[in-house]
């Protein structure tokens, strides 16, 4: 089993900074791909970037290119979303997930998720 918990969550105005972090419980040796989503009310789950197990492979959403960066730290067993320059429209809530088989954009491509944690950008 894999459990995933994220934290870093909160209230920032538009134009701020937030760094969301995701520290996954593995199986020894076993390796996986992760991944952020993000989920506003009333909007279906959407993917925000993920990273190959390696960290050599890295893919983001359009809409966040150029402001999020995802990275990871094997020996700490934890992922990291860095978010500049926050917009009210990536109010949601961000959820780490990881995927056993390969890195990927798809929500039914991950097995495991973390229980999310809320950002809310003012304007």
């Amino acid at each position: 089993q894999v459990q995933l918990v994220e934290s870093g969550g909160g209230l920032v105005q538009a134009g701020g900074s937030l760094r969301l972090s995701c520290t996954v419980s593995r199986r020894a040796g076993a390796s996986y791909a992760l991944g952020w989503f993000r989920q506003a009310p009333g909007k279906e789950r959407e993917f925000v970037a993920a990273i190959s197990w390696s960290g050599g492979s890295t893919y983001y959403a359009d809409s966040v290119k150029g402001r999020f960066t995802i990275s990871r730290d094997n020996a700490k067993n934890t992922v990291y979303l860095q978010m500049n320059s926050l917009k009210p429209e990536d109010t949601a809530v961000y959820y780490c997930a990881a995927d056993s088989s390969r890195v990927g954009t798809k929500v039914t491509s991950y097995d495991y998720w973390g229980q999310g944690t809320q950002v809310t950008v003012s304007s």
